[in-house]
């Protein structure tokens, strides 16, 4: 017979369940079963089923009462799923609280701790939701839009950052400068006695004086300076001056032969018995007689130029818009061609445009409604030198900002919106206009200087720090 090993017959004995024959093994067994461990080791991944104290009602989110994916908490301390978070935000623009209604600050961020606890307490549950929210379009346009708009507000607090330490600092600077130019500027202009002459748009012609007469005289042109003598000797003042007609100015002693000469004084002399006074024929004259109608046309040309000249062609057409029209858009033809020794043109400004004039307008107009302005800033450099050159950069800036404020709605397929956009803008700036005429009256002239000059002159400098922005951290970027 062959011997059996002992552990052998022990294994197969335990295997089969039969009872062990030893009456000292019986002994050893425990009278009652050992008492089960409530909280047993076991992986972080199967708390949830181990552990009947942690429920997925104490981890659900205020806004859809589901397992929180990707929780954000806010400042006031509530926590929401990122995407219920984001689809509130896209459904109503207010950065505050679904619950609550606190505002949060800055850009709320994910949770990482809680999102880690959720993720290893409820795997399958977090596994499934991402899934449904990967598979919505809806949602996952709002999460871009949420990110982005996250982005927007990342960007604006580097630029504040980075504008407080360095930016900031140069254009302070080039503001504090340009004032003191400025003030220079007006204390020169007001001691060197060019407001008495501004006089002269608004004091009538039959009470001027002989050196006024004078003065009128130069401002027609350097030709004019040949016939200053004989103006003098004969002391012509204002009244002399509504007397004088052709053959006067033909005639001794003023013996103006030059027929080109002779018609430019004749017609400066119809526009003079016309109007009662001087006209305007720069811009400080200008604002001299027209000081609301100027600080409103310089505000509205920045911030709606096509309503401005439309508003121009309605109630001031022959004093300011065909001046402005045959000075931006010049006509081709022979009545157009400027007279010898730089005679004033102000007899042909009055002339009806030609349509070739009208097409180049309205196709100005239309598209680059600032290059109008431009080119009459440029016209009148020899006049305003510095002040034409403010204008005209001020002009591309403006230029540059309407077309990123395009490209915005472009890329964000509002375009659609564009004209109700344009009749809410209509209606902002008519009621705008309508206060402006209302508290006209009441606005000191120290105010009103202090605007002119400021949307001048300091305009610019702002617009400048506008495209810089744009073109550095644009918002028109397609996502």
């Amino acid at each position: 017979m062959i011997p059996q090993h002992p552990q052998r017959m022990k294994a197969v004995d335990d295997t089969n369940g039969s009872a062990p024959s030893s009456a000292s093994n019986l002994s050893d067994l425990p009278e009652t079963p050992p008492p089960v461990n409530s909280d047993p080791p076991s992986s972080p991944y199967n708390r949830r089923s181990v552990n009947p104290l942690i429920s997925e009602d104490q981890f659900a989110c205020h806004c859809c009462y589901d397992i929180l994916v990707n929780p954000t908490t806010l400042n006031c301390g509530h926590s929401f799923c990122r995407h219920c978070l984001a689809l509130w935000w896209d459904s109503s623009r207010k950065t505050e609280c679904p619950e609550c209604r606190e505002k949060w600050e800055g850009f709320p961020k994910v949770n990482i701790l809680l999102r880690d606890a959720v993720e290893r307490l409820f795997q399958d549950v977090v596994t499934r939701r991402r899934a449904e929210i990967h598979g919505n379009p809806k949602t996952s346009q709002s999460l871009l839009a949420f990110q982005r708009y996250g982005d927007e507000q990342a960007v604006r607090d580097s630029n504040r950052s980075h504008s407080g330490r360095g930016a900031g600092g140069f254009f302070s600077g080039v503001l504090t400068a340009l004032t003191c130019v400025a003030v220079v500027l007006l204390v020169y202009h007001w001691s060197s006695g060019d407001g008495v002459h501004d006089l002269l748009v608004s004091k009538p012609v039959s009470k001027w004086t002989p050196e006024e007469v004078l003065f009128w005289l130069e401002n027609l042109g350097p030709w004019a300076s040949h016939y200053r003598e004989s103006f003098l000797k004969e002391n012509v003042n204002g009244r002399l001056l509504l007397m004088l007609g052709e053959e006067e100015l033909n005639r001794h002693p003023f013996n103006i032969e030059n027929l080109a000469h002779r018609r430019a004084v004749l017609a400066e002399l119809d526009r003079v018995k016309e109007l009662g006074v001087k006209p305007p024929q720069n811009l400080w004259e200008y604002k001299a007689v027209n000081a609301g109608k100027s600080l409103f046309l310089l505000y509205s040309l920045k911030s709606s130029p096509r309503l401005t000249l439309l508003y121009l062609y309605l109630f001031d057409y022959y004093e300011t818009f065909l001046p402005f029209l045959h000075t931006c858009c010049p006509a081709f033809s022979p009545i157009s061609q400027p007279m010898e020794d730089g005679l004033p043109l102000n007899n042909q400004l009055s002339v009806h445009p030609t349509w070739h004039q009208w097409v180049e307008f309205l196709v100005k107009y239309l598209l680059l409604p600032y290059q109008l302005i431009a080119e009459f800033a440029w016209d009148w450099l020899s006049v305003h030198y510095w002040t034409s050159r403010f204008i005209i950069v001020n002009a591309v800036l403006l230029s540059v900002l309407e077309g990123c404020a395009v490209w915005r709605l472009y890329s964000r397929a509002a375009i659609r919106s564009l004209p109700q956009k344009m009749w809410g803008h209509f209606w902002r700036m008519s009621s705008q206009g309508f206060a402006f005429a209302l508290f006209w009256p009441v606005i000191p002239q120290f105010a009103c200087n202090c605007l002119f000059y400021w949307a001048l002159y300091f305009n610019p400098i702002i617009n400048i720090d506008l495209v810089v922005q744009q073109v550095m951290h644009p918002d028109t970027r397609v996502p």
